[in-house]
């Protein structure tokens, strides 16, 4: 069940995240597949991705919810070491340069952080 009109789910309270800071993890589906998934601050906006490398699906963070590298100006994959613009997800250095994370609707309303479904990805309860 949503968590607002037009179909917004509730993910964290707006100051849980800090510009370069930890991300919040949450799920989505795809297909029957359930896939981790994250939420970030950079630069004074949110931005959801799916927690999956680029180069190969693994998961990007090298502690929960610690998605940035040292300086927190870029997503870095703790396997691979792929590194990515945290605005756009676009892979600027490591082996799949040039390519992008899958990235999903997050909206900061009213003090609070929302994920938004849209095709292929949808809550792991939707039916």
């Amino acid at each position: 069940m949503p968590d607002m009109p037009g179909g917004g789910h509730r993910l964290c309270a707006a100051e849980v995240l800090v510009d370069g800071g930890a991300g919040v993890r949450f799920t989505v589906r795809f297909g029957s597949r359930e896939i981790s998934a994250f939420v970030i601050r950079y630069d004074g906006a949110v931005h959801g991705y799916l927690n999956q490398c680029a180069h190969v699906p693994m998961e990007l963070d090298w502690q929960e919810g610690q998605f940035f590298d040292s300086a927190g100006l870029y997503l870095m994959c703790a396997t691979h070491g792929a590194t990515y613009a945290p605005d756009t997800g676009l892979c600027v250095s490591g082996p799949c340069r040039g390519a992008t994370l899958a990235k999903l609707r997050v909206e900061e309303i009213e003090g609070a952080v929302f994920w938004f479904p849209e095709a292929p990805f949808f809550p792991p309860d939707a039916d």
